[in-house]
Order: structure tokens, then sequence, then C-alpha cells
């Protein structure tokens, strides 16, 4: 790995990575231009399909389904691509993804939608794999927590003000104005993974061997954490948007509106959660199991959502909730790929395989149920899921938190 100079912040113990500002500007540039369309996105598919939550549902669940298959299959392509190259390409699969949208209507939708999922799943492949591993390699374990807490942050201060711009444009100018921004806003990420140091990792697993991996003993909880984690994600992306849709009775404007101030009361907290949990795994354990136990709650009360108020005030408590949670989470992950060594790629390849397993398995449950009682019901899925991330993976944290691949 080349060396790469670092800087010196004093919100850091440490000097941080040249690698680390690459990610962190790609990162924020993408983030800028997906919270445009974040929540609009299950939205817009959703009239697209004639306000039928079951193809919105099916969308992400056959992009995950693909993604997991490609993930077993193909995941040594990236050995020949190279993980800078794989995240410049990236960028321009998930620009051209937002893009096509800008040409889909409701009368050829079914010949372009396909097209969508494959720049959707391209995308994913190229981008997270080498995201996460380049992620490890660029950030330390005393300030990862604060790092992570950063892009966080960082993400929701500054696209606080997106969803209402976003429901603006959508309401004045229509989806495909939306889309054609996004995808100009997207493909400037690219400049930044340009200014990337190369790594040099190599994904040495077979399919079979991957799937022993992803089911053996050893690895049983923290599979399973991750299996939890992506069940409760599945909601959030799939439902809740299109939830809040119906709840305010198709005002694209209060969509935004009330999306933006859930995340601007909630952003500035992220970093004080990140300075807490560095350095300390027994703070970082006590953080998560409150917060988990608090955002399971939040899902319960998103139950009861009928008025523009319950959206603002249980939206604050749950998006509080989340971030003691997923703050403590997500640096454990980063701290528990980082001691695999050169084994860091194949575990971040089980880790979003299990992920996706996840959000099939969601999704498919949500399919299913929404047929029978209304979609707001499908958010007990998401209190259990919290609380199964809480229980398997803080329960077992002492004996399996780092098992050696």
């Amino acid at each position: 790995m080349a060396e790469a100079k670092s800087r010196r912040y004093h919100y850091f113990e440490s000097r941080i990575s040249r690698g680390f500002v690459s990610l962190y500007t790609g990162r924020t540039v993408m983030t800028i231009a997906s919270g445009l369309v974040g929540v609009f996105l299950p939205i817009f598919l959703y009239q697209l399909f004639d306000q039928s939550f079951t193809k919105v549902a099916l969308f992400f669940l056959v992009s995950s389904l693909v993604y997991v298959v490609l993930l077993l299959f193909s995941a040594s392509k990236l050995n020949k691509i190279g993980f800078r190259r794989a995240l410049q390409i990236s960028v321009l699969l998930g620009a051209s993804f937002y893009g096509l949208f800008y040409f889909v209507t409701p009368e050829n939708y079914a010949r372009l939608i396909p097209i969508a999922l494959a720049l959707l799943v391209g995308f994913r492949f190229l981008f997270w794999i080498p995201y996460h591993v380049d992620f490890i390699k660029f950030t330390d374990r005393k300030d990862r927590g604060k790092e992570v807490s950063l892009l966080i942050a960082t993400k929701d201060i500054l696209v606080a003000g997106m969803p209402l711009v976003a429901g603006f444009i959508a309401s004045y100018f229509g989806f495909d104005i939306l889309f054609g921004l996004t995808f100009v806003v997207w493909l400037l990420a690219g400049v930044s993974f340009m200014t990337l140091p190369r790594t040099k990792e190599k994904f040495r697993w077979s399919p079979r061997e991957t799937t022993r991996q992803l089911f053996s003993k050893e690895r049983r909880s923290v599979v399973l954490s991750f299996f939890a984690q992506g069940i409760e994600t599945a909601i959030g992306v799939a439902v809740w948007p299109v939830f809040i849709f119906v709840i305010l009775n198709g005002n694209l404007f209060e969509v935004g509106l009330y999306s933006t101030l859930v995340i601007l009361f909630s952003g500035l907290l992220q970093l004080l959660v990140g300075k807490k949990i560095d350095g300390s795994s027994i703070a970082s354990r006590r953080t998560m199991k409150v917060g988990s136990l608090f955002y399971a709650l939040g899902w319960i009360f998103k139950i009861f959502v009928a008025t523009a108020l319950h959206i603002f005030v249980i939206g604050v408590f749950h998006n509080i909730a989340r971030i003691f949670t997923n703050t403590p989470f997500e640096t454990e992950i980063y701290n528990l790929a980082a001691d695999q060594g050169h084994y860091v790629d194949e575990f971040t390849v089980l880790y979003e395989i299990a992920l996706n397993l996840g959000r099939i398995l969601a999704l498919g449950i949500f399919i299913v149920m929404a047929l029978f009682i209304p979609i707001q019901w499908t958010f007990i899925i998401g209190a259990i899921a919290s609380l199964a991330l809480n229980l398997i993976w803080l329960g077992q944290s002492r004996t399996a938190l780092r098992p050696r691949i």
C-alpha cells in the first residue's frame, strides 16, 4: 500500500491519512447527491408502480438478491479491476442509475427498470467492498469511532436541507429534473476517488469457502448480527418513506420538509457519540445497548404515526436512538474487520452477504404482510431486529467479537 500523507486535526487523537480524506470527500459528495433522492426514490417507484408497495419491495429485494449472488461467485473479479479503479467505475454506474430515471415513465418502465437494477447492482458490487476495505486501511483504531461519526454527522448536517430542496423540485418541476440534478452531482464524487492511494488486497476464497465461512459456528453471532442489521435497514429504505408519503396525503414538499427537520435536529449529536466511544469497548457496548433498546421502541412508536407532528417528534426520537446504536456498531465492525489482517476483504464480503440476506428476508416478509395488513405493522419486524442485534452482538461479544479467519 502506498504511503499516504496525513493531516492533524484537534478532534482526532492522531493524524488522519490522505486516503481517509479522499474517501471522506467522495462519500460526502455522493451523500449530497443521494440526499436529494434518498427518501423520494421509493416514493417515485410507488407512484410508478401504480401505488403498489409489493412492487417497490420487490425492486429492492431483487437488487439485494442479485448482489449477493454476484458477491458469492464474482468477488475475486475485484482483484483484476483493483479497488481504486472499482470505486471510480462505481461512480459512473451510480450516476447512470439515477440518470436513467430521468427517462423512466409509466409507459416504458418495464423495459428500463431491469437496466436500472443492473446499474444499481453493479454500483454496489464495485463500491462497497473496496470502500469498506480502504476505510479500514486508512483509519486508526483509536480514532475510528470519531471518523465514523464524522462521516455520519457530515451526512446529516450537509444533507439536512436536501429533502426540503428535493421536495420543492419534485413538487414544482417533477421527478425527472430531480434525477437529472442527482446525476450531475453524483459524478463529482469521482474526482475525489482519483486521488485515492492504491491498496494491495486480494480476495482468495472460492464460492464454496465463502459459504462455509458464512455459516461457520465460530462466526455465527457476528454474522447473525449483520443479518439482523440488514432486516432493520430494509424497513428504513423501502417502507418508511412510502408510509410518510401516504400519511402526508402525497404532498412531496411536506415529505421533504419533515425529513429535513428530523435530520437537522439529530445531526449535531453524532460527533459527541463518536468521541465518547473511541478507546473504550465498554463504553461502546453500553452506548449500543441503551441505543438499541430505544431504537426498537422507535419502530413501535412509528406504527401509531398518524399526523405530521408525529412524523417529526417520533422521527427525531428514532434518529437519536439510531445514532447511539449505529455509531458503536459500525465502529466495532470496522475494528473487527481490521483484526482480520490480509483477510479484511473476505470478512467484508461476509458482512455484505449477511447484511443483504437480512434485507432479502425482511422484504420477503413485508411483501407477504402487506397483502393482509397495513404496511406500518411491518415496523414491528424492525423492532425485533433491533433487539436481536443487541442480544446477539453484545451478548456474545466477549467470546466471539474478534474471530480470526
